[in-house]
């Protein structure tokens, strides 16, 4: 492959108003090679790969591509170079299908009209690329999130993409769906496609990449080989030791001898038609109760039922002895109930209005007096939540659809905190947050336990489900395959549960 970079942002640069994002920064993407991009969230990774494809325009430095100096005022003008960029929102039209997705805003045309022969043939060749063997004429929202990641690679290969941006690609990917997309970036390697890829699973790092460029605060920290070990690469990126990624403390305070902490929690014959059956556990103060199970298993439907997002058809849910009604989040979250949702931009957030709003959500009615919402009691708790928690941003009225990933889930934890909510329920309260942030929102939950609150926390990261649950329920098919004390559960006793059929598990 050539030594001459095919992409190089050099000594870039991005101010917002009065704030520095970015500040002379240099990176190089090389042909059959992966520059794996790796920082705090908040650390400028976005604004960075931004400028790469088109959306930004760097304020100091240069782009060059091909030896020769840039300017790319669009992401067509991007793409014109052949950069792509796979986003972690994937920016996929569900209602259409894949091959219009693949060519959309590129159709082929004859006699004024959409060229549907050649319209599918274009997709299949794109798909052929990543050997995707599927009708092209089936609609984008009847897919996975692992095929519609494929479809966007497709699609940015189908713009002949020499540069390939991936940020977060394996997010919302199991264990085998990464693997399968890994296959796909070795066999694009071998055909000189560069690569810029950012993860904060780090122990993916070694088995893609081959260079990582550290940020930190919008500055250039290092460059190391892939192969370095991860707890270096987290004292590069956070700048100190982080020696326990999982540090799960006991929680509520002693009990008496011969007694148990209190019940919070109880879930009985929880029944949803095609999502789960016959679902029954409790939870106690002090408890974090993980679920685990393959992806479909009917984790994320079993939480939302239990927050009231979501209607079911039969079972109780009762908290501290009190029945709550179906599918009513008010009274869930009057009762004590803070629910983290798996998709924080789609469900947990309202992206477009502030951080201050988005904490208040929960609580702006009920601290209303005589009819009137306190706005003013509303910003004195967040601002003094939000610099608790650290979230990072300009000001509390900066729109929350700003900020990075981990300092979004911040804010829905934060207003979970302004609620005084003593039983959470997380579902994926980690994905897509870096390694200095993970352990920030552990200490959280450590902290909710201690005060005799109760978690019950969805993950499909094993290492957390072990690392932070003082028991382990595994779900497979909508049903209870078994239970797992935290001295009982590893990897493989998680695995054997979640694989096998539930009817066998007595």
């Amino acid at each position: 492959m050539s030594q001459q970079p095919l992409v190089t942002l050099q000594n870039v640069g991005k101010t917002f108003g009065p704030v520095t994002v970015i500040k002379d920064v240099t990176v190089s993407v090389y042909a059959g090679k992966v520059q794996v991009l790796l920082g705090e969230n908040g650390a400028g990774k976005s604004t960075l790969i931004k400028m790469m494809a088109g959306v930004y325009q760097p304020d100091a430095g240069r782009i060059v591509v091909d030896g020769k100096t840039v300017t790319l005022p669009t992401t067509r003008a991007a793409e014109e170079l052949g950069i792509a960029t796979i986003h972690q929102e994937l920016n996929l039209v569900p209602t259409m299908s894949i091959a219009e997705n693949v060519m959309l805003g590129r159709m082929p045309t004859k006699h004024g009209m959409v060229d549907r022969s050649a319209l599918r043939n274009r997709a299949r060749a794109a798909l052929s690329l990543i050997g995707l063997d599927i009708d092209v004429d089936t609609l984008v929202g009847e897919l996975g999130i692992a095929r519609q990641q494929l479809v966007e690679i497709a699609k940015a290969l189908s713009i002949n993409a020499r540069i390939l941006i991936l940020d977060e690609p394996t997010a919302a990917l199991t264990r085998h769906e990464t693997e399968s997309l890994f296959a796909v970036m070795a066999d694009l390697r071998s055909r000189g496609v560069g690569m810029l890829f950012i993860s904060h699973h780090l122990d993916e790092i070694a088995e893609v990449g081959d260079t990582v460029t550290v940020l930190r605060d919008g500055e250039f920290i290092a460059e190391v080989p892939a192969s370095t070990p991860e707890d270096e690469l987290v004292k590069l990126m956070v700048g100190r030791s982080i020696e326990d990624q999982y540090p799960r403390s006991t929680g509520a305070a002693a009990q008496p001898a011969g007694t148990q902490p209190a019940e919070i929690l109880a879930v009985e014959h929880l029944s949803s038609n095609g999502q789960f059956s016959d679902i029954s556990f409790t939870v106690r103060a002090g408890e974090v109760l993980g679920i685990a199970g393959l992806v479909g298993a009917g984790r994320t439907e079993l939480i939302r039922a239990i927050a009231g997002a979501d209607h079911y058809d039969s079972g109780t849910v009762t908290v501290r002895g009190r029945a709550l009604p179906k599918g009513n989040i008010q009274a869930a979250i009057k009762a004590g109930i803070g629910h983290v949702p798996e998709d924080r931009k789609g469900q947990g957030l309202v992206t477009g209005a502030s951080v201050n709003d988005n904490l208040g959500y929960a609580t702006l009615a009920s601290t209303a007096r005589l009819g009137l919402a306190d706005f003013a009691g509303q910003r004195s708790r967040a601002q003094a939540v939000a610099t608790k928690l650290r979230i990072r941003m300009h000001t509390i009225d900066q729109a929350v659809g700003a900020l990075s990933g981990g300092n979004q889930q911040k804010a829905v934890f934060g207003r979970w905190i302004i609620a005084a909510s003593t039983v959470l329920l997380l579902d994926e309260p980690t994905r897509g947050v870096d390694v200095g942030a993970k352990v920030e929102i552990y200490e959280l939950m450590n902290a909710i336990t201690a005060a005799g609150g109760a978690i019950v926390m969805v993950s499909s990261e094993l290492p957390e489900i072990l690392g932070m649950s003082d028991r382990i329920l595994v779900m497979r098919d909508g049903k209870l395959a078994g239970e797992l004390t935290a001295a009982e559960a590893t990897q493989d006793a998680v695995m054997t549960l979640a694989a096998r059929d539930v009817d066998e598990k007595n």
